[in-house]
């Protein structure tokens, strides 16, 4: 009998031992954001749903882009579900920051304000400053070749800045479609531009008569961000490593050529 009673004592002691932890509250330790992720099986996806190539609904309003498959990638390798979340831009870094989405893959660029915010994944797309010429250009090769000529960009962007500085006198446009036409029709010689817009450009225009020539030297990395603190760091290590693994395998880049025509995911 008092053998029985022994075996029952340490059987109750080891049911406790579970509900009783360090900080003597009797409860178990919370979850931490990616097991509760595992544990619902989805993973709650913030972006705009507006920006092609990034993430746009199709022509049967299926929602595609390069971010919209990755984040399908990259809820399958945490063997969940991904729910999109379409919103305004204004609202997704808030609603992030709130908790009511797990991540956000929108073509974020990574600053240093941002970063005192969230935790960044390990950029999936760079960003440049491309310099577009006429495709019969001899002369431009690079940005110093910009003294003396004349380029075409909207008015005060930072693209109209550097061409400035570079000694360029600039012609004031409205979209880049117009800056393509007059780049085209010989009115300017040259124009600064974001790589990836050219690139989604001649993917629908393929017989444009343009060619880049060269790039600034500054480059914006595009990346995931979660919420800060240690509640999001298993979900960042697992979201890097999908990446990682996106990566090897040449899925980022066919993901790349696909949208933009042109490979965004490496320098």
């Amino acid at each position: 009998m008092k053998r029985k009673l022994a075996v029952i004592s340490i059987l109750l002691i080891a049911v406790l031992g579970n509900f009783i932890w360090a900080n003597g509250t009797g409860e178990a330790p919370a979850q931490d954001l990616l097991a509760r992720i595992k544990a619902k099986g989805e993973i709650t996806i913030a972006m705009e749903g507006n920006w092609a190539p990034w993430t746009y609904h199709d022509e049967t309003d299926k929602l595609v882009g390069y971010d919209t498959e990755i984040g399908e990638a990259i809820a399958q390798a945490l063997g969940v579900k991904a729910r999109f979340i379409e919103g305004e831009w204004d609202g997704l870094l808030a609603g992030l920051e709130g908790g009511r989405y797990d991540i956000m893959i929108n073509g974020v660029d990574v600053t240093a304000d941002r970063e005192l915010k969230f935790t960044f994944s390990e950029p999936y797309a760079y960003i440049r400053t491309a310099l577009a010429v006429r495709s019969d250009n001899q002369e431009i090769k690079s940005l110093a070749d910009l003294n003396g000529k004349t380029t075409a960009n909207s008015v005060g962007s930072t693209y109209m800045e550097l061409a400035e500085r570079y000694g360029a006198t600039v012609s004031g446009v409205d979209t880049l479609s117009e800056t393509i036409q007059v780049l085209v029709a010989g009115r300017v010689d040259a124009t600064l531009n974001a790589d990836v817009s050219f690139y989604d450009y001649l993917k629908a225009q393929p017989n444009t008569p343009i060619k880049l020539v060269a790039f600034a030297d500054d480059i914006n990395r595009v990346a995931i961000p979660m919420k800060k603190g240690s509640d999001s760091q298993s979900l960042v290590e697992a979201v890097n490593k999908a990446l990682a693994s996106l990566r090897a395998s040449g899925k980022l880049s066919e993901l790349s050529m696909k949208y933009f025509g042109g490979d965004v995911s490496s320098l």
